[in-house]
């Protein structure tokens, strides 16, 4: 077998004598063999044994490297090199599981799976070494007197890494007695982790009455430097010791929360977890540090934005710019104060376009920039913006929207090609008109909620946990010729009917022989 598409040896036994390596760049040549591939959870993550053809163990692929296995770039038996990870307890056994942060293809799909062959190899002698007191050393011929020193204190690793703890601040203490996790790699069976975290969006404290009774809650956004969030919630006493500690664009170390599978219905971030902090959570302030996190999309097409109206869920799009509007002043009901908006039309190779009010300053600023170069066609990627049915479907920002003019992103150089090959030539509609518009009178069409079927065929996990409803517009491309498309029900109930011996239909529900039926 090619060497360069092989496994590393010995791979598994190494991950498990080092279960937390201190940093990436530590992490040697570790290739191993992907075995029993699998989705799980909403087939956002993957799951696999790694192999190194002598010893195996569980294992789980990052959120974000889900897209290689979807495209087909890594399969099973194929080869991949881990640059990060961490390993995991796995709950009510002895085993441990690898949970990789970072990794890299380097085989699409072995033709076998890779088996090592036993070879007993002799193992080299350990030679112990005498203690360099009580050993007799020759004095050489002629050799100069020996003066003996003073006898000097010698401190251990250990003593001078206690003293470094002890001298160090709260949060630098935290660094060092522990390994700090990337967000990728938590899940709801990992025990002690340290994250390392920016806040970038904190909720108002809000009260709740329930069945229950009383209380407060309150909610943040965590991103750490690799830009993957996560929505962390506290309630009642955490609520009110961590509301004041926690400050918009600081950066923190948290630890000893729990994570639990996050409710789509409430969620804000793109994570399968959500965090919950209680009053023994702890929170510290990394004093002096600052993470500029990478901002992280998951974007939708135009056309499947329809699912998406009036929901919770915030959403990424990229597209081409179209048109920009001037500024506007727009007067705010719950404080009647003036805030700056501004409009934009924007498309995407899905042959739709969609509006997007900016607003505050992105309306100002980026907005401006926006206007100056919309003759050249612009792309832009924003993330997190609310979808409406103002004029059928439109969308808008928020406080945390981020926009990005001409990224370097490969969605965005993929639609900048289409674009200049075919796009600028083609006529596009506004996804608004398609999704339904306002009817004359302000009623709201019955079709606002419409969508495409490739809305539906392209999410295989749609209408799994909760019934979903839409709209379609459609045309019926087969018929089954071999049974009927309706029914002969009862007039008076709408209950299957059966021809009676007499004539007529006899209805069970009614009781009655009726001399017509209908076909529904």
């Amino acid at each position: 077998m090619d060497a360069a598409k092989s496994v590393t040896p010995g791979a598994v036994s190494h991950i498990l004598a080092n279960p937390s390596p201190g940093d990436a760049a530590e992490v040697p040549e570790l290739v191993v063999q992907v075995v029993d591939l699998k989705s799980i959870g909403t087939g956002s993550r993957f799951s696999f044994v790694a192999s190194d053809g002598k010893d195996k163990m569980k294992a789980m692929l990052p959120t974000q490297f889900a897209e290689e296995v979807r495209s087909g770039k890594l399969q099973n038996l194929g080869l991949i090199r881990i640059l990060d990870y961490t390993c995991n307890d796995v709950p009510r056994s002895n085993d441990k599981a690898l949970i990789i942060s970072k990794c890299e293809v380097v085989s699409q799909a072995l033709d076998a799976e890779i088996k090592s062959e036993a070879k007993k190899e002799e193992e080299p002698a350990i030679v112990l070494k005498p203690k360099d007191e009580g050993v007799v050393v020759p004095k050489p011929v002629n050799a100069p007197p020996v003066v003996l020193k003073p006898k000097q204190e010698v401190k251990s690793a250990s003593q001078i890494v206690n003293e470094q703890r002890g001298n160090a601040a709260p949060a630098a203490r935290l660094a060092m007695t522990r390994r700090v996790h990337p967000l990728i790699s938590l899940n709801p069976y990992q025990g002690n982790w340290v994250i390392k975290v920016r806040v970038t969006n904190k909720g108002n404290l809000r009260t709740y009455k329930n069945a229950r009774g009383e209380g407060c809650v309150f909610n943040v956004e965590l991103t750490d430097e690799d830009g993957t969030q996560i929505q962390a919630t506290m309630f009642n006493e955490a609520a009110k010791k961590f509301y004041p500690m926690f400050e918009l664009g600081k950066v923190y170390y948290v630890s000893k929360g729990s994570l639990r599978i996050a409710n789509k219905q409430f969620k804000t971030v793109q994570n399968d977890y959500e965090m919950t902090l209680n009053e023994n959570a702890v929170v510290e302030e990394a004093w002096g540090e600052t993470i500029i996190p990478q901002v992280q999309f998951n974007f939708v097409k135009i056309d499947q934005l329809g699912s998406y109206v009036n929901g919770r869920e915030l959403v990424d799009i990229v597209g081409v710019v179209q048109s920009v509007s001037p500024t506007l002043s727009v007067r705010r009901k719950r404080d009647d104060e003036t805030i700056p908006k501004r409009d934009i039309v924007v498309a995407d190779d899905s042959g739709k376009t969609v509006s997007v009010s900016l607003w505050n300053d992105l309306a100002t600023t980026t907005g401006e920039e926006l206007l100056d170069m919309v003759d050249s066609s612009p792309i832009i990627a924003i993330k997190s913006l609310r979808v409406s049915d103002f004029q059928g479907l439109s969308l808008s920002t928020v406080g945390k929207s981020t926009l990005l003019v001409n990224p370097d992103l490969p969605e965005a150089q993929n639609l900048k090609s289409w674009y200049d090959s075919e796009g600028k030539g083609t006529k596009m509609a506004p996804i608004g008109a398609d999704m339904g518009a306002v009817r004359a009178g302000g009623l709201r069409s019955m079709y606002s909620d419409r969508v495409f079927l490739s809305h539906i065929t392209s999410d295989p996990n749609l209408g799994q946990e909760k019934p979903v409803f839409f709209s379609l517009n459609a045309i019926i491309s087969h018929i089954k010729p071999d049974q009927n498309m309706w029914y002969r029900a009862c007039k008076t109930c709408n209950k299957k009917v059966t021809e009676a011996v007499e004539g007529g239909y006899w209805c069970e529900g009614c009781n009655k022989n009726d001399a017509e039926c209908s076909l529904r």
